[in-house]
């Protein structure tokens, strides 16, 4: 039995190489992204002006002039028109390119417009503060061949907004690796069908899948039974197809708990067997040389919870070439005693506080209660070298939600 820490790093160490893809900008959101992305101009690329109203020269103000008969209209997404007299003005309106001889834009309501024998003028109410007041100055916000994006981002709208922007109908993205769930167990049978009372419908494997879609992997689906030459067979031909395999029960000490020594036989090295965690002890992981990376986690519900949001996620995204996540942290609000030397993932709801954010212990029926964990948002990652966890102390916490 090895340390939560030790566990993780292994895991991380095992890495497999993912290709490219290039995939239309609609299809990219929840992606990483494989290559930078620059400006292919400055950010605006004009001066822009940012509130509907007049465009005036601002020494003409400044010279005591307070009525500018008005010259005509800029309209956004047309060409820049010309001031053509420093004593009159152009209205302007919200997008549009400042006016070429002009220099400060007064909103609407800071001006009063009147006509006099057929000509429009605008009086001044409220003094203009400076030069360039209501004008987004070209390259203020990026200057052209800026980075935009790193290679790395998990692709969002804000950054597809921004690919759009410069151009980019499609991106370089990581491709997917190709997964597969199995989950094992006589017990188990299909959602659609009534089980008898020694039976459960299938679960892990739709929340397996379920949380592997958010991060855009794709997995198949599959359910195998106790039978070890059934396993032998059926994975040895998963073994052909799939980069990773996710495996659900059949790794404890049971009689009928065949996946370790027919991983085994199948030629793949083990890494770990059992975490000192709670729940997710019997943990196994393991690598099959010039094949498949094998995740092998305990059928137990919440344990499964916990193996992958800790260990799984993680991994997926550090494979996808994704920037590290952000590490949480969250206090705790009541008082925890927890006595075995074992890193405790404890079931939180999380709310935030003047002080940051805080971590509600959720009360559930243990590792089989997956219910109970309908009521918390994650998991707060206590140290195997403490037993009394007391209010306000801080830990790491684990998101399942977003």
């Amino acid at each position: 039995m090895i340390p939560v820490d030790e566990a993780f790093a292994r895991i991380m160490a095992q890495k497999i190489e993912l290709p490219v893809a290039e995939v239309s900008l609609e299809e990219a959101v929840g992606k990483i992204l494989r290559e930078p992305i620059y400006a292919d101009r400055d950010f605006p690329p004009y001066h822009r002006v940012t509130m509907d109203g007049i465009a005036i020269r601002y020494e003409s103000y400044l010279a005591g002039e307070d009525t500018f008969r008005v010259e005509g209209m800029q309209l956004a997404g047309a060409p820049a028109q010309t001031l053509t007299h420093k004593d009159e003005c152009l209205e302007v309106m919200t997008g549009a390119i400042l006016p070429k001889n002009t220099d400060t834009v007064i909103r609407y309501e800071d001006v009063s417009i009147i006509e006099r024998r057929g000509k429009r003028y605008a009086h001044i109410l409220a003094a203009p503060k400076m030069r360039l007041q209501n004008v987004h100055q070209q390259g203020s916000d990026r200057k052209a061949t800026d980075l935009l994006i790193p290679e790395g981002t998990l692709l969002s709208p804000a950054e597809i907004a921004v690919a759009a922007t410069v151009g980019k109908a499609s991106l370089k993205v990581t491709q997917a690796p190709r997964v597969a769930i199995i989950s094992t167990g006589d017990e188990l049978v299909k959602v659609t069908q009534t089980p008898l009372p020694h039976q459960i419908r299938k679960s892990n494997s739709y929340m397996l899948q379920a949380a592997m879609r958010e991060q855009n992997v794709l997995a198949d689906v599959f359910h195998l039974i106790d039978d070890k030459s059934l396993l032998l067979d059926e994975l040895q031909q998963k073994f052909k197809k799939y980069q990773v395999l996710v495996l659900s029960g059949g790794v404890s000490k049971g009689k009928a708990d065949f996946i370790p020594e027919v991983l085994q036989e199948l030629g793949v090295e083990q890494v770990f067997h059992e975490v000192a965690q709670r729940p997710g002890k019997p943990f196994w992981f393991g690598k099959q040389a010039a094949g498949p990376v094998v995740f092998a986690l305990p059928g137990n519900p919440v344990s499964t919870f916990v193996c992958y949001y800790k260990y799984i996620r993680l991994w997926l995204r550090a494979i996808l070439g994704a920037a590290p996540a952000w590490n949480l942290q969250a206090h705790l609000t009541t008082e925890i005693t927890f006595n075995p030397k074992l890193t405790y993932f404890l079931p939180v709801k999380v709310f935030i506080s003047a002080t940051g954010w805080r971590a509600q212990p959720v009360p559930i029926g243990g590792s089989g209660d997956f219910a109970g964990l309908l009521a918390a948002d994650g998991f707060l990652e206590l140290p195997p070298d403490q037993i009394k966890f007391s209010p306000g102390d801080t830990f790491p916490f684990i998101g399942f939600r977003s």
